[in-house]
């Protein structure tokens, strides 16, 4: 298990060793930012998409698919050339669309 750390830091600190405190978000540590004694802003690591979706599952906002989508599911008629939108509509609901 890694041990996260919350680094506090002053403005002018962070400032005057900006690479220093990004190592250690790079590290999986947070950086609070303070100003005159009070937070201001606070540096994370950036997680992967796939860690935020499991996070999102865990908490039971989302589930994971377990199907695949069907070959060209995603590819849409391509519209006529010029056609206006009205047209468009009209022409499919004329199709059953």
């Amino acid at each position: 298990m890694v041990l996260q750390v919350m680094i506090v830091a002053g403005v002018a600190k962070v400032k005057a060793r900006l690479s220093k405190y990004l190592a250690q978000v790079r590290a999986g540590n947070d950086v609070l930012i303070t100003e005159h004694g009070r937070p201001i802003a606070r540096i994370v690591p950036v997680s992967s998409e796939r860690e935020e979706l499991a996070e999102l599952e865990r908490r039971g906002l989302i589930r994971a698919g377990t199907m695949k989508l069907p070959k060209g599911f995603l590819d849409a008629p391509r519209p006529k050339a010029a056609a206006s939108v009205t047209e468009a509509l009209l022409e499919e609901r004329r199709e059953g669309r």
